[in-house]
């Protein structure tokens, strides 16, 4: 979307049919660690507090983070600088200030983590086959903590 010249991203996974055990766990499980991402989006923090904030809820239901796509800053581009990896370390990478917008995506498989682009040059699958989800959603970094533009109620990530 885009509101006066700035932009927002946000994406969700939504199964077809009836899903399996294993697709629901790791749908839910990729919100999940979306929104542990989120929280982490305050004052001071780090980049790395939001991705090792994802990339634990992930790895501890036991699936991968995927390292080739990251989220990224939104403002009057939908890309824009620092780039936001969906893992890390607690404390480090770029500080959080106040007013910075960024988009977190963390896209979790249930194999490893590595991805492959199809032959159309667009559609990237896991490298392994196995199933993976995507959730999104635009946050702004603010005195009141993290403000999540692309949620339907507009709510702070707590």
């Amino acid at each position: 979307a885009v509101v006066d010249g700035f932009h927002a991203d946000s994406a969700v996974t939504i199964p077809v049919g009836e899903p399996s055990p294993e697709a629901l766990k790791l749908i839910e499980t990729t919100e999940r660690a979306l929104w542990a991402g989120l929280a982490e989006a305050r004052i001071d923090r780090r980049l790395g507090d939001i991705g090792a904030a994802v990339q634990t809820v992930a790895e501890g239901a036991g699936f991968s983070v995927v390292r080739e796509y990251v989220g990224h800053g939104v403002g009057r581009f939908l890309h824009e600088e620092p780039p936001v990896p969906n893992y890390g370390s607690s404390g480090k990478g770029y500080k959080l200030t106040e007013g910075l917008v960024i988009a977190i995506e963390p896209m979790v498989n249930v194999g490893g983590y590595e991805t492959r682009i199809l032959g159309d040059g667009w559609t990237v699958v896991t490298a392994d086959g196995t199933l993976s989800a995507h959730f999104e959603h635009t946050v702004a970094v603010t005195a009141d903590g993290p403000w999540v533009l692309t949620d339907l109620d507009g709510r702070y990530a707590s």
